[in-house]
């Protein structure tokens, strides 16, 4: 019989930092896409992007002597990160190309929805929580304002808008069903060499696909512009080393359902630099549904911060 191992609640701090590197920078990230594929094939963007960030992660979790986990553990570590990152995120990168950044971004805040419906373990609790149900359904209904009172999707007469759509909606699920995995699938190693083979397999795997499609041989590196090439930068430094290293962490630390309220925050962020950064309008309807999204994500956490 093996003792009980001790768990150590992590400091608020740390929890708080974690989240507002969830919250903002992956916000931002909508807009490092969609600066990044202007001149970027999105399949080799993507396989940049995440290879780039696997293996200078995996590098330093080496110069710190970490020992490198078994065979069964990168397994399951890159699944995870093939369904979180190729199917979530790569699916993200390659609707931008026909769905606007700010749009996107709401249609990914579905995403805690899925996290309630999937995550079988909770079920009693989440749907005991009426705190957790409100808080999904007031979020919920402050995407839909959202979305009305942006570029609408033409599901008669652009047949890629309407495709993308449906592939976000497949991402956002499949992001839910990794990070569950992730959650639930004991493994051996630290954090950092978890999500170093994570972004590795989800780089490579991208990468394949770029291959197959001919989208690499077609591509030309002299016409990537410079501002592509620093949106790629940002993306795998802020993006993908410190977003998706605290997303990872917090789905250690806290209910999942909890941490997926990131995807009510995103498209808040995503908007404001939108505006700032692509001159993107801004209405009084608009504020009105960030305000409701806020709301929805303070009742989700409501339960959590009585405790």
């Amino acid at each position: 019989m093996q003792p009980a191992l001790t768990y150590k609640e992590p400091s608020k701090l740390l929890v708080v930092a974690a989240f507002a590197a969830v919250y903002t920078f992956w916000g931002s990230t909508y807009i490092g896409i969609a600066l990044a594929i202007k001149t970027t094939p999105p399949f080799l963007m993507a396989a940049i992007r995440f290879f780039g960030a696997g293996i200078i992660l995996f590098i330093w979790c080496i110069a710190k002597r970490e020992k490198i986990p078994d065979v069964i553990s990168v397994s399951k570590n890159s699944l995870a990160g093939i369904l979180m990152l190729f199917f979530g995120t790569t699916s993200l990168i390659w609707a931008e190309q026909y769905l606007p950044a700010g749009l996107s971004s709401v249609i990914i805040a579905t995403t805690p929805f899925w996290f309630v419906i999937l995550d079988k373990r909770n079920w009693s609790k989440n749907f005991s929580d009426k705190f957790i149900i409100f808080g999904l359904i007031v979020g919920l209904a402050g995407i839909v304002m959202l979305s009305a009172n942006k570029k609408s999707i033409n599901l008669q007469g652009d047949k890629m808008q309407l495709i993308s759509f449906f592939v976000l909606l497949f991402g956002s699920v499949s992001w839910a069903i990794g990070s569950l995995y992730s959650k639930y699938t004991i493994t051996n190693g630290s954090t950092s060499m978890k999500v170093s083979f994570q972004m590795m397999a989800a780089g490579l795997s991208a990468l394949l696909v770029s291959v197959v499609s001919g989208e690499y041989n077609n591509s030309l590196w002299s016409h990537i512009s410079m501002t592509s090439i620093n949106a790629m930068l940002y993306l795998i430094t802020f993006g993908s080393l410190v977003g998706f290293i605290a997303y990872i962490w917090l789905l250690d630390v806290r209910p999942p359902a909890i941490v997926g309220t990131y995807a009510y925050v995103n498209p808040i962020v995503a908007m404001f630099l939108g505006w700032w950064i692509l001159n993107e309008k801004i209405t009084s309807a608009q504020i009105i549904a960030l305000f409701i999204i806020l709301s929805g994500v303070l009742l989700v956490n409501l339960s959590k911060y009585k405790k």
